[in-house]
């Protein structure tokens, strides 16, 4: 009986993908997709001005503005952070200056014609978040739990020059997107602007030469080995 194989990361080489327009000013790039979820992750690019039509979130969507700024009823996302878009959020966004934004959504949204009553959006300045030492050459900033205690979560990590993670397993489904430098395991380097797809039972080890700063959205948890 030959023995079960765990599924390699995924890299997704972001610069490789095309631009789809979606509306006049908005184009977008489809990252990622996990249909038996409902998850996906998409890059969007919201030129000067553009006008999107009032909508509602059916679940959820998570929002890091890697350039511009993005802003809705309830604050304004900078170059660096982050927002939150609960479940039966209702809002209207817009840029002054344009924004390029990597959303993470769970679910759908969908246009309404009249503003109703919803949750409020959230907006994490990761600036202010402290960093707390994990494990030597390892620090990681806290953004965002889910409120339903699922075991999803949002971190930033920073990765000292030369960091290991030892190899583990993922107990559930990881992404991230390298921030800043490159990390590596074993389907290859992840670099500036791109992205990895850990899947549940993806066992490997993640290395850095030069340093990296990845965001990480985690479904559930990892177990050394």
């Amino acid at each position: 009986m030959s023995a079960t194989k765990s599924p390699l990361s995924e890299i997704i080489s972001i610069s490789d993908l095309p631009w789809q327009e979606r509306q006049p000013g908005i184009r977008m790039k489809s990252l990622w997709e996990d249909a038996a979820t409902k998850r996906r992750a998409v890059l969007s690019r919201i030129e000067p001005d553009a006008t999107p039509p009032l909508h509602r979130h059916v679940g959820d969507e998570l929002i890091f503005v890697i350039e511009g700024a993005l802003s809705d009823e309830f604050g304004t996302v900078t170059a660096g952070s982050m927002g939150y878009r609960p479940n039966g959020c209702v809002h209207t966004i817009s840029t002054k200056q344009g924004a390029t934004v990597l959303a993470i959504i769970t679910g759908s949204v969908e246009p309404i014609g009249q503003r109703v009553a919803g949750p409020p959006s959230q907006v994490f300045t990761l600036s202010d978040l402290p960093w707390v030492e994990t494990r030597p050459g390892v620090r990681q900033k806290k953004i965002w739990d889910d409120p339903a205690g699922e075991g999803r979560r949002a971190i930033l990590a920073r990765f000292e020059p030369g960091a290991t993670l030892a190899r583990h397993r993922h107990v559930g489904d990881e992404l991230i997107f390298v921030v800043e430098g490159a990390n590596a395991d074993e389907s290859g380097p992840v670099t500036t602007g791109n992205m990895n797809y850990r899947p549940n039972g993806c066992i490997h080890t993640v290395t850095t030469k030069n340093g990296a700063t990845v965001l990480a959205v985690v479904w559930g948890r990892t177990e050394a080995l």
